[in-house]
């Protein structure tokens, strides 16, 4: 058996006490078994390779919606609308007001799966992962299904010409989504790719034109 070091031992401890307090008194408060759940997974973790373990440090929102999740109850109408509002105002938009990139760009990042493993290096490219949710292409026979097919995302919404006028609202809107998606869904599944620094301002513009081009196969 592998040796576990003092730190888990310790938070394993503290979690059997836990336990024990469950059936011996009353039950230990939410915010007790959170603050035990720190200790353990700060003591379970560590720095490995470009992945620090300050990426287990979560905000209001991770925060929220993980309780949610615990407790099998979706959030409250307000506080809901509360996380979504502070997320909205937390998307950049693009700095030269240019939404559209290139598409086939965009497709190379949809389908790259790697960045931000600790195989990966600093240098290495992120990508957006996306077909790990979605399908993209009608031509592919291997995709997620956690989030809804993107075949035809701009032609269903009327988009002929990304640039005009009538098409800002889905532009701007599909920029923001997937800048910042719990802006739009509290707890949506979806990474906050924009946000979080899974993708460059760059890398986003590039995947709305993948979504929104005429020309991209996701509009075929």
């Amino acid at each position: 058996m592998s040796k576990i070091n003092s730190k888990v031992r310790t938070g394993l401890a503290l979690a059997s006490v836990a336990l024990l307090a469950v059936g011996c008194a009353s039950a230990p408060s939410v915010a007790d078994l959170n603050a035990l759940t720190q200790q353990i997974v700060k003591a379970s973790f560590r720095d490995q390779g470009i992945v620090k373990a300050s990426i287990l440090n979560t905000d209001e929102t991770n925060q929220a919606c993980s309780e949610a999740d615990a407790s099998g109850k979706p959030l409250d109408e307000k506080t809901a609308k509360h996380i979504e509002e502070i997320n909205l105002k937390a998307i950049k938009w693009p700095a030269d007001g240019k939404f559209l990139g290139d598409w086939k760009e965009g497709e190379k990042i949809a389908q790259n799966g790697r960045g931000l493993t600790f195989t990966d290096t600093a240098s290495t490219v992120n990508g957006g992962n996306c077909y790990n949710c979605h399908q993209i292409d009608q031509k592919e026979i291997s995709y997620g299904t956690i989030g809804p097919s993107l075949y035809n995302y701009g032609k269903i919404r009327g988009i002929t010409d990304p640039n005009s006028a009538a098409a800002k609202p889905i532009v701007e809107y599909t920029w923001g989504k997937i800048w910042n998606a719990k802006a739009y869904n509290a707890c949506s599944n979806m990474p906050r790719a924009g946000h979080s620094g899974i993708l460059t301002e760059a890398q986003v513009r590039h995947v709305v034109g993948l979504l929104l081009d005429p020309q991209s196969p996701v509009n075929k």
